[in-house]
């Protein structure tokens, strides 16, 4: 009789195999990734394209206890690989800690169930289950306190809006109708405020196009030219992802719908702008083995908004350093 149980572990162990396959793909794989310079861990003002807040960095070379230390220098936070939940989600999925207890749990549970003891039959009573629950709410509190210490250590500001409106409307189109306009201004923060100008926005078009674009291609060379080291190691890492799954993820016909200016400041020799966008793209993963689509639909575009941070320094290039999510 232990054949239902059987199935029933094997069931759940390829859901559990599976679930992870419908992450998203395209270029940053919907993570929150890069660097903002001192404002890294500190959320960007709303704009009216991205009114809510932003998500926090979840990989980025920019150590929090450092945040004014020299660019691009890698530390040991990492973020998973493409195929696991974002963070960004729900409560689980914001929580490593959470997920991987829940995890621990299902696991328990499927060991019983594999070996025909039951859901539960992995813990040795019913009065132990409980003492384990007891012992999993003490872990729970003392970590959401450290938490709440280190942060309130670092005094990390936090932004209510974006003050201010600029309003920039550019001149030339790409032959996906009117450019959009760009509003916002910058919050109070580290970090000497500058004005942007139409051709600053046009570069954050080009790039956001580039970006896309290179990434159908697998073309790190030319994503190379418009994002940092920083980033183009993210690119490269979710791109031997996919690969290892025989997968290939294209974002095709890319048009930015609208932008806003969360925030533009200056930090030494280094500019940078956060920047909400909202685009719309074809959005597929492909088998490369036969094409067949893994996820997305060909015939319908797709809409994402993200915060996408540029850097130069001493007047240079705008480079992609950071893009994240919001929620």
């Amino acid at each position: 009789m232990r054949r239902p149980s059987f199935l029933l572990a094997a069931f759940a162990a390829a859901a559990l195999a599976l679930a992870p396959a419908l992450a998203d793909a395209r270029p940053g794989g919907g993570f929150s990734s890069g660097s903002r310079g001192s404002r890294t861990y500190s959320p960007p003002p709303s704009t009216q394209t991205a009114p809510g807040t932003a998500a926090p960095m979840q990989r980025s070379w920019t150590e929090p206890s450092r945040p004014n230390a020299p660019y691009a220098q890698p530390s040991p936070y990492q973020r998973p690989p493409i195929g696991q939940p974002n963070p960004a989600g729900g409560f689980f999925s914001r929580s490593p800690f959470m997920a991987g207890l829940l995890g621990g749990l299902i696991g328990t549970g499927l060991g019983g169930l594999l070996f025909g003891h039951g859901l539960f039959g992995g813990f040795t009573g019913f009065g132990s289950f409980l003492g384990l629950l007891l012992q999993i709410g003490l872990v729970v509190l003392l970590v959401r306190f450290a938490l709440g210490w280190f942060r309130r250590r670092q005094g990390q500001p936090a932004y209510a809006g974006a003050p201010g409106g600029m309003a920039r409307q550019a001149q030339d189109n790409i032959g996906h109708g009117p450019r959009p306009s760009y509003g916002g201004g910058g919050g109070a923060a580290a970090g000497e405020p500058i004005q942007l100008t139409p051709a600053d926005f046009q570069a954050f078009e080009r790039a956001l196009l580039t970006v896309n674009e290179a990434w159908s291609r697998q073309d790190e060379r030319a994503m190379r030219g418009v994002a940092t080291p920083e980033m183009m190691a993210y690119f490269g890492n979710d791109l031997r992802d996919l690969a290892s799954r025989g997968w290939k993820n294209e974002t095709r016909d890319t048009v930015l719908e609208k932008g806003d200016l969360a925030e533009a400041w200056r930090e030494g020799a280094r500019d940078f702008a956060t920047v909400a966008m909202r685009f719309s793209q074809i959005d597929v993963t492909r088998r490369v083995s036969d094409g067949a689509v893994v996820e997305g639909d060909p015939a319908r575009r797709q809409t994402v908004t993200e915060l996408w941070t540029f850097t130069r320094t001493q007047g240079g290039p705008w480079l992609l350093s950071a893009i994240q999510q919001t929620r």
